[in-house]
């Protein structure tokens, strides 16, 4: 199963240079049977531009999460604790295999739908 994440152009740029081999969350999708995050580069650029598959999902005190994390963030010790700003837990998606699409495609016109504030199920 698939799920479309909104994200930040410079984050996804890393994700799929393989930079960022965590993708971060407050919360995360109830269904257990998702195994594909269709990337949404949310604006300036406004398309989907690709996929990744999941590797695990981990879920762990914020300060666990960053220390097994942090080395394939892509982020900041500051930027990731402003994130989690006033939570105890949280998620980091440990991407497997990435594949950017040779067309990005508009949610609108190719998908009819609205940017999702987190995640939709696909």
């Amino acid at each position: 199963m698939k799920v479309l994440l909104s994200i930040k152009p410079e984050f996804a740029e890393m994700i799929f240079n393989g930079t960022k081999k965590y993708e971060f969350r407050r919360t995360i999708f109830k269904d257990k049977n998702v195994n594909i995050v269709v990337v949404y580069a949310s604006s300036p650029i406004q398309r989907v531009i690709g996929e990744f598959e999941i590797d695990t999902i981990l879920n762990d005190n914020l300060q666990e999460l960053w220390n097994r994390t942090k080395y394939y963030s892509g982020i900041s010790e500051d930027y990731f604790f402003e994130y989690f700003n006033n939570r105890e837990h949280g998620y980091a998606i440990k991407i497997k295999k990435t594949r950017m699409y040779k067309q990005k495609l508009s949610l609108k016109d190719d998908f009819n739908m609205t940017p999702p504030q987190s995640f939709r199920y696909m």
